[in-house]
């Protein structure tokens, strides 16, 4: 006989969980136990919030769920922003919610929630367990619908006696056995037709389900087709950036020559991007329903395709597969296209050419420095703010998951992901850029960081202000300022206080060495870097 937490430790081990990330409560003591003596790592982390973006952190660089463990009530409410993310991002993920005991359903007993109410549209399945012995078969559902289809968040609540009851050992139940996600061949060869004929082609890459094959295979094909390639949202690594056919991404502050090349486009392949708000320019770069351009979808779930946009061909399949199947297939086209893929990437060339804010410490020679000295495999991580513009437009990532950015565009995001991403990969830099705001939010979590040896280093924006929200308000209520102003801490000391390395950088020439001692510190930094409040954004300077 066994615990329900027992068991259901072991279905996660059968599943291969390596790492769990928690804040720990009394609805699942049960499950703590069944961690006790498992072969699983427990992490436990600051707020709820902070543990369930360490596990959507994880599904989006390993491709596996990520698994955080909740306590009910505010527990649960405190975690649904890195469900949220998970959803968007198309990131496999599985939240485990302690539930109030079976029999005191319905009462609004002590921290009580309706579960498949509140987590119905931030996830693909919400279902609570009603019986110890199919805890196997709820886990087993759990990750077949977490990597199926179009990757997403899955929650299970776990009432409290449920976990607490004994069972007899049941079998094992097997790893999650995944369909292949190919196309057929008959839709590979007419997308390969109508792709060799195009005058204008480009192609929009994003989504999940991708992997280092899929990101090598799409470099292949597109040297063979003759394609520009651009990348949505925060998806910049899924191709070299130093790739004669890569463009630039396609999202939030868009190249303006990219922005047109996609409108006149007459033949859009979209591998796996959803063709978002922010992937479309607020639905302006494709007008729905039907675009002038003509546009292949290629997605994994059916429903996605013709939900905004009516596709000329449609091909319900993984992109990250479908594209393996376009590097092997006879895609060269029909008559030459180099100089028009040449165009491409000398706009985006252009537009790399860092132009110069104000202030002693500017941006975009931080990330110039960063392009210069980290290694191809570093990881960089970030959260939502202004201060992304300048890693979005100037940084080049150069290997696949190198890229961490929540596409949601969720604030507090970097530290936690960052964390996620050095316990994963220990061996590899990992640089968090977070700004003053985005940090705040999530502070807490770099005690997280000290406790397990995650040695990051944290970039963090210090402009004193919301500059997103500050910079919208400029736009469009000029010289009337509210509710944007923060007073900040001493990052440096708080770095410090946590028994990691804190630094304060306030001009260029003082961040090199700055930088180099935080990466040699062999403990977690954090790097307080002083802007001139008055530089908005790579282009927009605030307002006098």
């Amino acid at each position: 006989m066994k615990h329900g937490g027992r068991l259901l430790i072991e279905a996660l081990e059968s599943q291969g969980v390596e790492r769990v990330f928690c804040i720990p409560g009394e609805s699942y003591l049960a499950a703590l136990d069944g961690l006790y003596d498992s072969g699983i790592e427990t992490i436990v982390t600051r707020q709820e919030g902070g543990a369930a973006m360490m596990a959507e952190a994880h599904g989006k660089l390993t491709g596996k769920p990520g698994i955080a463990f909740v306590t009910r009530g505010p527990g649960a409410t405190n975690a649904s922003a890195g469900v949220h993310i998970a959803f968007q991002d198309s990131t496999p993920m599985i939240l485990f919610v302690g539930q109030v005991a079976s029999d005191q359903r319905d009462r609004e007993a002590f921290q009580e929630v309706d579960y498949r109410a509140m987590y119905g549209p931030l996830a693909k399945w919400v279902a609570e367990v009603d019986r110890v012995d199919r805890l196997p078969e709820y886990v087993s559902h759990a990750f077949h619908t977490a990597q199926t289809g179009r990757p997403g968040p899955v929650v299970l609540a776990l009432p409290e006696d449920v976990l607490s009851s004994q069972v007899n050992c049941a079998a094992p139940v097997q790893p999650a056995t995944l369909p292949s996600g190919l196309a057929p061949e008959a839709d590979i060869a007419a997308l390969c037709a109508r792709l060799a004929e195009a005058e204008r082609p480009f192609v929009i890459v994003g989504g999940g389900g991708w992997s280092a094959d899929a990101a090598a295979a799409l470099g292949v094909f597109a040297e063979k087709a003759q394609v520009p390639v651009g990348a949505s949202f925060r998806c910049q690594d899924y191709l070299d950036n130093r790739h004669p056919a890569y463009a630039g991404d396609v999202g939030i502050g868009i190249n303006p020559a990219l922005a047109e090349r996609v409108k006149n486009a007459d033949v859009i392949l979209a591998l796996g991007a959803r063709l978002g708000e922010i992937t479309t320019s607020g639905y302006t770069l494709l007008a729905p329903p039907e675009p002038q351009q003509h546009l292949i979808h290629v997605h994994p779930d059916p429903s996605e395709l013709g939900r905004v946009y009516r596709p000329a061909l449609a091909i319900a399949a993984r992109a990250g597969a479908v594209v393996q199947q376009l590097a092997k297939a006879e895609t060269a086209p029909a008559r030459n296209r180099s100089a028009f893929v040449k165009a491409a990437r000398t706009d985006y060339e252009s537009w790399q050419e860092p132009q110069q804010t104000s202030g002693a410490l500017k941006m975009e020679n931080v990330v110039a420095h960063l392009n210069e000295v980290l290694p191809e495999d570093a990881i960089v991580t970030n959260g939502a703010g202004n201060y992304s513009a300048w890693l979005h437009r100037y940084y080049r990532y150069r290997s696949w998951r190198t890229q961490l950015g929540p596409t949601s565009g969720s604030m507090g995001y970097g530290l936690p992901a960052a964390i996620s991403a050095k316990l994963q990969i220990p061996d590899r830099d990992v640089i968090c850029l977070a700004g003053d705001g985005c940090f705040q939010m999530v502070s807490q979590e770099f005690g997280t960081a000290c406790q397990y040896g995650a040695n990051i280093v944290v970039l963090i924006s210090n402009n004193a202000m919301y500059g997103t929200i500050r910079m919208h308000q400029q736009r469009h209520y000029p010289h009337r300022p509210s509710g944007t102003a923060i007073l900040n801490p001493d990052f440096a000391a708080l770095a410090r206080a946590y028994g990691g390395f804190g630094a304060t950088v306030e001009c260029d020439a003082d961040f090199p060495e700055a930088f180099a001692q935080a990466r040699a510190s062999g403990v977690p930094a954090i790097l307080d870097l002083k802007l001139d409040p008055a530089a908005l954004s790579p282009k927009l300077k605030l307002e006098n």
